[in-house]
């Protein structure tokens, strides 16, 4: 009998996507649900629930270092349908009868998420020619705030149906479960001709080259500032009385599909992470600092699409350089997310820290987060250019 196996590159995008965007749904969707969470366990205490985020935090970071390590161990297919059995691991979560079990739940449910996120890379290396990629990428960029959103502003609407946030998480991880097991249909055999790749997929490329690939340390600390506002924005700013944190997401949406438009039109890179990444500085001042909830919302509308509008350019840049391979890609985004997630890290730490000096003032935590938020505009001076602009002969010889 012929076994079914998954070919078109269209479905395979689709499970990844959609993978993704449950693993937000179920994550936000715990999140959401931790004071009910906390409360059915009599557990009063915020520092549990602040350690329960550290717990998330450091899977973040040990997830997404690790990521290439078990891609070399188990290979692409199986590495990408680990991360799916521990997002669905998440189906514990509503279960749990103590902290303990409900710390590991979420701390494996964040493991698995972490690894996915670097695989999204050498999945559509493999699988879509040169072309293609960057669209992809961009499309798999705004999962996660898809995902977001729809919690957001629905949250309550999936518990009325469901019966209960138990049910609906429980739908959720039987949702990721399901899609990892249709994963292990997708054919192994098809990747190569699909993607036409002319480089060697199994060339060697280590951790260690990757850290002493001056690029590495450009491309994770570029980001590196966006994430740290973004960690800043969901735990602190709405205690600042600064609450359009769904707003952002929402424009971010936005952003990204712009970009994706963008990105087709204009193949340079570094000019729309240059020019975004200024927007990023004033508008982050702005909706920190400005007394005004009219400008604060304004600010968070322009500063949602201007965030994620160059992510796909962002995210076309490895992959457009030369003599990139899938082993390296990999090593490539678990370091660019494993360093990004350890400074974002260390300013959710010292942002905290400032508020708590100054005995609840904001003021020098904002100053914080408007700094490091620059990271994106001075990392695109040291950026490699990697799109191609189209010259004139060529644009009369298209006429």
């Amino acid at each position: 009998m012929r076994t079914l196996k998954i070919s078109n590159k269209y479905l395979v995008e689709a499970i990844v996507f959609i993978s993704y965007t449950l693993f937000a749904m179920a994550w936000v969707g715990g999140t959401a649900s931790m004071n009910q969470i906390m409360a059915a366990m009599n557990i009063n205490s915020l520092a549990s629930a602040s350690f329960i985020s550290g717990a998330v935090t450091l899977a973040k970071i040990v997830g997404t270092f690790a990521a290439a390590w078990l891609a070399l161990k188990l290979g692409g297919k199986y590495a990408f349908f680990a991360s799916g059995i521990l997002i669905s691991v998440g189906l514990l979560t509503p279960f749990a009868p103590n902290y303990e079990l409900l710390l590991v739940s979420r701390f494996l449910m964040g493991l698995g998420g972490a690894f996915m996120i670097v695989y999204f890379n050498p999945i559509v290396m493999s699988w879509f020619p040169p072309e293609e990629r960057a669209t992809i990428n961009g499309i798999n960029a705004v999962a996660f705030n898809l995902g977001t959103g729809i919690i957001l502003w629905q949250m309550s609407n999936f518990n009325s149906l469901t019966g209960s946030w138990q049910n609906t998480l429980i739908i959720f991880s039987l949702a990721s479960l399901a899609l990892s097991i249709a994963w292990l249909f997708v054919d192994e055999a098809k990747p190569d001709s699909k993607a036409k790749d002319t480089n060697k997929i199994n060339a060697h490329y280590s951790y260690t080259d990757g850290l002493k690939d001056k690029f590495s340390w450009i491309y994770a600390l570029t980001y590196s500032g966006i994430l740290a506002f973004y960690l800043c924005l969901f735990t602190f700013y709405p205690k600042a009385g600064i609450s359009q944190s769904a707003l952002l997401i929402g424009f971010g949406i936005i952003g990204t599909l712009a970009g994706i438009i963008y990105s087709k039109k204009f193949p340079l890179r570094v000019p729309v992470i240059r020019w975004s990444g200024l927007l990023i500085v004033i508008t982050v001042f702005t909706l920190s600092f400005s007394p005004s909830e009219v400008i604060q919302t304004l600010s968070a509308m322009v500063l949602g699409f201007s965030i994620f509008f160059p992510i796909t350019a962002l995210v076309a840049i490895p992959h457009e350089l030369s003599k990139m391979t899938s082993q390296k890609i990999t090593v490539v985004f678990s370091l660019f997310y494993s360093i990004s997630y350890m400074v974002g890290t260390l300013v959710l730490w010292l942002f905290g820290k400032l508020v708590d000096i100054h005995q609840g003032d904001y003021t020098w935590a904002f100053a914080l987060t408007t700094l490091v938020s620059g990271t994106f505009f001075i990392g695109s001076f040291f950026l490699t250019e990697t799109g191609q602009q189209k010259n004139k002969e060529d644009e009369l010889c298209e006429v």
